[in-house]
């Protein structure tokens, strides 16, 4: 609920910046930046971070830099992966994004590939709401997932067929919507453990297939996955195996830093510091789009056919 959620950052912003100032043995003068993220997201909860962020650069002169959350999340491989330099190439998967991403520099992001509506996140949710799992419900997912059948249902591929790295999880999720709506019809209780392991099975599949074109088709020779669902166990295990097979370097943050963290957009933030990149007091929030080029860079990719 945006709203609701937008209340709650205003309410904790100051005490946990305090908190984190107090954990770090440092005063607020002793930061040479303040990075924020701008972009996408929740807007309400956006402006609320954008905004105190500008207080804060004001109130003590120190420059503001801005984040695009995407680039946040793949640049947590940073923390742990010191030996992880550009170019190479990156899978952000959250609940609002699924994106693959060609990193030339540290600050220069191109998306080479996306999702045309769901994210694989969101697909994982709702089927979990839908379960009667609460929310947050990718973990427990992940849980049934290792105990269920995977060839118990037969799902459609989120991988858009056709010389494209883009996905579609929408109708892959509806499909396992319905499954369990007739299911209910019939008075019938499908196992949860199966409708999660068929469910994981399929879009790990079709994740891995088309990361692993990705791969081919920019030569790139190392890999981030991050993000929310970078988490997932049986996603972290298949990118572990075809990496391990291909001779690509993967990186993976650790599970605290998968999922939105102030860490990684200090670590995003830096980099766009030392690039000169810093924002003014005019800097807004934008629900829908950040900072990363995404444009024709995925069609030049595969040949062109003779018409």
């Amino acid at each position: 609920m945006p709203e609701i959620a937008s209340r709650a950052h205003a309410e904790a912003l100051t005490g946990i910046t305090g908190e984190a100032l107090d954990k770090a043995g440092i005063k607020l003068s002793d930061v040479d930046a303040f990075a924020v993220t701008c972009a996408p997201g929740l807007i309400g909860a956006l402006l609320t971070g954008v905004n105190f962020a500008k207080g804060l650069a004001y109130s003590t002169g120190k420059p503001l830099v801005a984040v695009d959350h995407i680039k946040g999340h793949v640049s947590a491989a940073f923390i742990e992966h010191p030996e992880l330099k550009p170019p190479f190439l990156a899978l952000a998967v959250s609940g609002g994004h699924t994106s693959i991403m060609d990193v030339r520099t540290y600050t220069d992001f191109v998306t080479v590939g996306h999702s045309r509506d769901d994210a694989l996140g969101e697909c994982f949710d709702k089927t979990a709401r839908v379960l009667g799992i609460p929310y947050p419900g990718g973990k427990e997912m992940d849980r049934l997932a290792s105990l269920g059948d995977k060839t118990a249902y037969k799902f459609p591929s989120a991988a858009l067929a056709g010389d494209n790295l883009d996905f579609s999880f929408s109708g892959v999720k509806t499909a396992v919507i319905n499954t369990i709506h007739n299911a209910e019809q019939k008075d019938e209780k499908p196992a949860r453990e199966d409708i999660a392991a068929s469910l994981t099975d399929r879009v790990v599949r079709d994740v891995v297939a088309k990361t692993a074109k990705a791969l081919e088709l920019t030569g790139r020779k190392a890999l981030v996955v991050a993000g929310g669902v970078a988490a997932n166990s049986h996603l972290r295990r298949a990118f572990a195996e075809y990496c391990g097979k291909n001779g690509i370097a993967l990186c993976i943050p650790s599970l605290q830093y998968c999922g939105d963290n102030g860490a990684m957009i200090a670590v995003a933030g830096y980099y766009e510091y030392l690039a000169g990149r810093v924002a003014d007091l005019r800097l807004n929030a934008d629900a829908r789009s950040g900072k990363s080029r995404v444009g024709a860079e995925n069609a030049s990719l595969f040949p062109k056919t003779a018409e």
